[in-house]
């Protein structure tokens, strides 16, 4: 079995709520992922920083914020994936990434890396500066159209969730 394969087999565990199988494959891939990630192939850094998702390993997010400055934009996306997958549930993965989320989303040179920042926003809490961010974003007619109307998405749900949380 590959590495993703082991990680999809991971995801359809986390999903199906069983915990102890997923523990178990945790425990086997551990060191493959950390190998992984560690490779000098972009492509294997790709799947390793995607498996840390589809594992739901919590307790890898120091590699995981590697993956989001590293030189491919492929692991770059990869790792964006992990974290919006893991903080559908907690907002403070995002909070604690969050500056380097906004750099991601207002500078990384891959439109759709830039896309992906955006989206892993949502997840976190609805800060005040991540909301200007998003909107300076969506209004700049230099940006591209689907990064502008991903912003705009984003910061009015932002909005919506600090309006009712006042």
């Amino acid at each position: 079995m590959t590495l993703m394969e082991a990680a999809a087999q991971a995801d359809e565990l986390a999903q199906s709520g069983d915990e102890r199988q997923l523990a178990t494959l945790r425990q086997q891939w551990d060191d493959e992922v950390e190998s992984a990630a560690r490779s000098s192939d972009y492509r294997e850094r790709a799947v390793a920083y995607r498996a840390i998702g589809q594992f739901r390993y919590r307790q890898k997010l120091e590699l995981l914020r590697r993956g989001l400055e590293d030189e491919s934009p492929a692991v770059r996306g990869s790792a964006l994936v992990s974290v919006q997958g893991l903080s559908k549930t907690s907002p403070g993965l995002v909070n604690s990434m969050r500056p380097l989320l906004h750099s991601m989303a207002s500078t990384d040179a891959n439109q759709a890396v830039r896309r992906l920042a955006i989206v892993c926003l949502r997840n976190g809490s609805p800060q005040r500066e991540t909301i200007v961010l998003l909107n300076g974003l969506a209004e700049d007619d230099d940006e591209d159209v689907e990064l502008r109307s991903s912003a705009r998405t984003v910061a009015a749900e932002l909005k919506k969730r600090a309006g009712a949380r006042s």
